[in-house]
């Protein structure tokens, strides 16, 4: 039994896929939060363009 699990503890196959999944999800991660921002921030941007349009004001 120790000798299975000696072998298991020594064993790394499949440790470079789990490795490029996890940066992999990171990366996705910050997509979405740049994304989220960039949303944000235009959608502020647009709506004081739109007020601006109304009001007749430039900015």
């Amino acid at each position: 039994m120790s000798n299975l699990i000696a072998r298991f503890v020594k064993d790394e196959s499949g440790a470079t896929a789990i490795e490029y999944g996890l940066i992999a999800a990171l990366i996705a991660l910050a997509i979405m939060v740049g994304a989220s921002q960039l949303g944000t921030a235009l959608n502020s941007k647009f709506v004081a363009i739109a007020s601006a349009v109304k009001t007749g004001k430039a900015p």
